[in-house]
């Protein structure tokens, strides 16, 4: 066969298998982009943690997470804990300091994050005493504006974890509005914590609409059906944390429209006494509704 003629034929012979399988390949790759990474806040296994971190991180693996946000290995030095990491197939992509530390140490807190090559550094929590107010949300985005400059500088990006106080409302919006607004994105973004954001009355799907470039994080958790929404307090019993789908979220909503706005890092906390089996329930379940 003339080489003009075996090219014609192998030419024809690949379209038409192009055609039989495109639809079905491009299904495919639809379905492919809506699958995320589906990691774990370690503080989930704390009390586990606590007793053995290598165990723990084992487990973690063979619930099939690749993705983590670090917690309770602060009895290793950061290198130490990220050859842990390493050793079982474990990427550190966050992790949470508190405000004290950012406050006297934020050199030691780019040290720390950079011997553990992770990303993202997220402050969890912001010192009031009472309600927490106008005043304190001004204060809190003047210094996250001054943490996220310098961890940018070192190539890191800062977030603040919400915990619910900040959906207070405040004329005509929340508080939270404040804080987005007088922060600046390039230095300082968000950990939409969807539980938390509940918590304080604010719904995580319309959040995500009004601010869809500043949510890079999410932590998954689900609410008990019970939990009687407004509180601003911060604070609920840990065991109304349920597994993805059993609780009064919308999951599914929840996590088109993260996918939607391309949030970079989904992490399941569970912060009950039965997340060793409610993180692969929550696992099955996002895979379940094609995530």
């Amino acid at each position: 066969m003339r080489n003009g003629t075996k090219r014609f034929l192998l030419a024809t012979t690949a379209g038409l298998l192009i055609l039989a399988l495109g639809p079905t390949d491009r299904a495919a790759d639809s379905k492919d982009a809506n699958m995320i990474n589906v990691g774990v806040q370690l503080y989930s296994f704390r009390n586990q943690m606590a007793k053995d971190i290598p165990g723990t991180l084992e487990l973690v693996h063979k619930m099939g997470v690749t993705d983590v946000e670090v917690a309770g290995m602060e009895k290793m030095t950061p290198e130490q804990a990220h050859e842990e990491l390493l050793r079982h197939e474990l990427n550190a992509s966050g992790i949470h300091f508190q405000w004290p530390r950012f406050q006297t140490d934020i050199g030691g807190i780019i040290n720390d994050a950079k011997a553990l090559k992770l990303e993202y550094v997220t402050l969890p929590w912001i010192p009031h005493k009472g309600e927490f107010t106008i005043q304190n949300a001004h204060d809190a985005a003047a210094k996250f504006n001054e943490w996220g400059a310098k961890l940018a500088a070192a190539r890191l990006k800062f977030c603040y974890h919400p915990h619910g106080y900040e959906f207070r409302p405040h004329e005509g919006g929340t508080l939270f509005d404040v804080m987005v607004k007088e922060t600046k994105p390039e230095f300082v973004n968000f950990e939409l914590d969807i539980f938390w954001a509940a918590d304080g009355g604010a719904d995580p799907v319309k959040l995500m609409q009004k601010y869809p470039n500043r949510f890079p994080l999410m932590h998954l958790k689900d609410m008990r059906k019970s939990v009687k929404t407004p509180n601003y307090t911060g604070h609920e019993d840990t065991e109304n944390d349920v597994a993805l789908g059993k609780g009064q979220l919308d999951i599914p909503a929840i996590l088109n429209e993260a996918v939607k706005i391309g949030v970079k890092h989904y992490y399941i906390e569970d912060e009950s006494k039965e997340s060793v089996e409610q993180v692969p329930a929550s696992i099955a379940y996002v895979r379940s509704i094609g995530h």
